[in-house]
This record gives C-alpha cells, structure tokens and sequence, in this order.
C-alpha cells in the first residue's frame, strides 16, 4: 500500500505517488526536517514543477497529514467501535505495535515525529498537528464516556483521563521502539498498562 522510500530511475511523475512520498518524508524527518529539494529530489521532479502540483512546503505537508489520516484515520475510528471500551483501548496500543514494526513504513509515530520542530518558523505546523491529536484523544474521550452510560466502565471514571493516559501509552510505544525496545517488550507494556484499566 505504502511505496518503500529509495533513490531510482526517474519515472513519469504521478501525483498520487509523490503525495506518498511526500508523507513518508515528512514521517521520517518531520517537518523542519524536510526541505523542499529533498521533496523534489526523492520525488523525481525539479522544484518549480513540485510548486505547480502540490503549491510551497506547508501546502503539501498539510496534504500529506489529510492522505495519513484518509489511509489511518479509518483504522482508528473502526477500534473504536469494538465492544467494549478496554478491548479498544488494547487494539489501538496493539495497532501501533504493528504500524511501527511494519517495514513498509517510516520507523516512528506519524503524529509524533511531525510535532518534532524546533523554531517559531514551524508553530503554525505545530499547532496544527497538537490540534489533530487533541481530535483523536476526544474521540477516545467520547467512546469512554459512552462506555460509562453503557456501564461497560465503572461510573464515575475519569473518561478524560483515562483517555490521555491510553493516549500517552500509545505514543510513548513509539518512542521506545525509536530508541530500541523490541515487540515483546512493547507488548508486556500494553499489558502493564492494561492493568490499570478500570
């Protein structure tokens, strides 16, 4: 589904496929990371042509966060719709398991690797990926609460916190596997985690 990352033969340009790309540099490097002759270059395009297609820098990594969440969007919004509010919690830390050991993909959390910037240049970006992830935890929000009228969770729970805290586990499983930790190490952590769970 996801193109692997690579220098080659310069091909026809297909904007569907440089969008891609585009995604999975900004995945690796995040968004100060990546400059616009590196798009150009891993692309295959001179630059004012990548400027033609997809407009500046900003323009284009704002398309490629809409093409992650068209792709993963989905995975997310369909754990949540599993029975019970534990059983999701438990396939989005084992979903993220899987996405940073699938080696068709960038190493690393997309969420988290493009809120890696540095200088005020870069705020607005910022903003805006803290905005997208603040949308995915009021989803979680959201399942708990309706968990707790279905007295799936205990009532009184603490839905905003508990959200945070899966949200928290889930990100943390990427920076771990980032810095070495292996998947059964980062399965016995879901399990820890779990543990906690109402």
């Amino acid at each position: 589904m996801i193109a692997k990352l690579g220098k080659g033969r310069p091909r026809k340009f297909n904007k569907d496929e440089a969008l891609l790309t585009a995604m999975q540099l900004f995945w690796k490097h995040g968004f100060e990371g990546v400059s616009i002759n590196m798009l150009a270059g891993t692309i295959g395009i001179n630059v004012p042509s990548l400027y033609a297609a997809f407009g500046n820098k900003e323009e284009l990594f704002y398309k490629a966060v809409s093409l992650y969440n068209e792709i993963f969007g989905q995975q997310y919004d369909k754990i949540l719709e599993l029975p019970t509010a534990r059983a999701a919690a438990k396939a989005l830390l084992i979903n993220q398991i899987d996405l940073i050991g699938d080696d068709k993909l960038p190493e690393g959390c997309f969420l988290v690797q493009t809120a890696l910037v540095t200088s005020p240049n870069a705020e607005k970006q910022s903003a805006f990926m803290a905005n997208l992830r603040k949308a995915n935890q009021d989803k979680l929000v959201k399942r708990f609460e309706r968990a707790i009228i279905d007295g799936d969770l205990p009532a009184g729970t603490d839905s905003t916190t508990l959200a945070i805290y899966i949200i928290t586990i889930k990100h943390g499983i990427a920076v771990q596997a980032k810095t070495g930790a292996n998947r059964d190490e980062l399965y016995k952590l879901v399990d820890t985690a779990l543990a906690v769970f109402p």
